[in-house]
């Protein structure tokens, strides 16, 4: 089975609330919400191609040293099996917005249940509600 290595990052803001963004039509999982991130490009660290899909999907510039890994998904879906640490982040610069036609939430971590999300992102759940409640 292909492993798929994705990196994804849950923004925090001041009031400790939690941006996911909801997949635009015509991509796989079209409408359900997940932390912003994407695939690393070959010979691609985590953390720049963290830096790199935050700039392009959100328009922020974000440095290494503001990333912390907190936690990782394993997911085995049908055709592959995803891979997804996940970093948090509470520094960054410029003003968030959807660069892609994406819906954003900011949502407190104790209502992120209430957004359909992919199954690799459920688990991710619980770490940001102990890290924020």
């Amino acid at each position: 089975m292909k492993l798929t290595l994705v990196v994804a990052c849950a923004l925090i803001d001041t009031d400790n609330r939690v941006l996911i963004a909801q997949r635009p039509e015509g991509k796989t999982l079209a409408g359900l919400w997940e932390f912003p991130g994407g695939k690393l490009e070959p010979n691609e660290r985590p953390e720049p191609a963290l830096i790199r899909e935050l700039h392009e999907e959100l328009g922020i510039v974000v440095q290494e040293a503001c990333l912390a890994p907190l936690t990782f998904a394993s997911h085995a879906y049908d055709d592959f099996h995803l891979l997804m640490p996940l970093y948090i982040c509470r520094r960054w610069e410029g003003t968030v917005s959807g660069r892609e036609g994406q819906n954003l939430a900011w949502v407190r971590a104790n209502k992120l249940r209430d957004y359909p999300m992919p199954p690799a992102d459920l688990p991710l759940i619980s770490h940001l509600t102990d890290l924020l409640l």
